[in-house]
């Protein structure tokens, strides 16, 4: 059964909301150019009442090392993405450190998946999104069948873009590694506050 991520959450009573959706992931952004940063100081409450049965991801984009584990720290995050330029040694030393780690590749129709070998014994996940000149969150599709051209054994996320009407497609994709959806933008009243019931709805139909 395909897992569920929801990303870019930035208020604590919209997270309890979703929280009750029964997401397997809940995202964070800790890059502070993207509209939907948590912000330099967030709130705890943001992290603290999230069932432990879903994993709290953080999300960076070519952040210093100290910082990240600290962040990792401070709020009891259980995952961290990565989302920008980060190299496969740089992904090491953070595995190294005990962390768990979804490594982001922007995807667009002249990609090759062989780069990805050498991060295969740094990250325990993949996420492939739309390639586009922003870190995620841009709302956009690559072409899906493009995940076909994946062969490495490691499990990944399918991001970019993604609607509440595209359930039933993705419920379709016949890939051993397709492990779990990332949702965010188009499941917005606003950058950061998401819409329960299409969350609600979605989860219900894609785990149906």
């Amino acid at each position: 059964m395909l897992k569920i991520k929801v990303c870019g959450l930035t208020d604590p009573f919209n997270v309890q909301e979703i929280a009750g959706t029964n997401p397997d992931f809940m995202g964070f952004i800790f890059y502070p150019r993207s509209i939907r940063f948590v912000g330099n100081k967030p709130d705890e409450s943001l992290f603290s009442k999230i069932p432990p049965v879903i994993l709290k991801t953080g999300v960076f984009v070519n952040e210093e090392l100290s910082v990240i584990i600290n962040t990792v720290n401070l709020y009891g995050l259980d995952m961290v993405q990565l989302h920008g330029n980060e190299t496969a040694e740089y992904c090491r030393s953070l595995n190294k450190s005990g962390l768990s780690i979804i490594k982001a590749f922007g995807i667009d129709s002249g990609f090759s998946f062989s780069k990805l070998e050498k991060y295969m014994d740094s990250c325990e996940y993949f996420l492939f999104d739309a390639k586009t000149r922003i870190h995620g969150g841009s709302g956009l599709k690559f072409d899906w069948m493009k995940i076909y051209e994946y062969h490495f054994g490691k499990s990944f996320f399918l991001g970019g873009g993604i609607e509440p009407e595209d359930a039933s497609v993705l419920r379709q994709i016949r890939h051993r590694n397709f492990f779990a959806v990332d949702i965010n933008s188009q499941f917005e009243n606003r950058p950061g506050i998401k819409n329960i019931n299409k969350v609600k709805d979605f989860i219900k139909e894609i785990k149906g």
